[in-house]
């Protein structure tokens, strides 16, 4: 199962992506299973070295417990130092920003979140973007 932020596409050009690993509760984990996550205005930030996202609405799993998680926590995102040193650097930088795209679970039944380091579109950028889709569907449908 694979859960896809759709507008950071039309919002943002990616440069380079990269799949992290995130700090759950165990109902965030079921809430996610059943498709129960919402992308708008999440962002991704560093505090400290270390990499969370921001204003990703994971809804409260209804079957929990009493331990039920708050649903726009921070969550904490597991990168090599590497990785984390290059993002840095490069979100100082004027114009860009960490975007999570997708969540999806690996073979092992973990989650894990792919995000992208993106520059924000223009106006004018976002209607090109959109009349290319526009024709592609229109030649698709030609050819059937």
């Amino acid at each position: 199962m694979e859960l896809k932020n759709r507008s950071a596409f039309h919002d943002y050009y990616f440069e380079t992506t990269y799949i992290a690993g995130m700090v759950l509760v165990g109902t965030e984990v079921k809430a996610i299973r059943n498709g129960k996550v919402s992308f708008n205005d999440a962002y991704c930030v560093f505090e400290k070295g270390e990499l969370y996202v921001k204003n990703m609405h994971i809804s409260e799993y209804s079957f929990g417990t009493t331990q039920k998680h708050e649903p726009t926590q921070e969550r904490k995102l597991l990168l090599h130092k590497k990785e984390l040193k290059k993002l840095e650097a490069k979100t100082k930088e004027k114009g860009y920003t960490i975007i999570p795209l997708k969540i999806f679970f690996t073979e092992k039944n973990i989650a894990k979140l792919e995000i992208g380091l993106g520059k924000g579109k223009k106006v004018h950028d976002k209607r090109d973007s959109i009349k290319k889709r526009e024709v592609e569907r229109d030649i698709k449908r030609y050819l059937k």
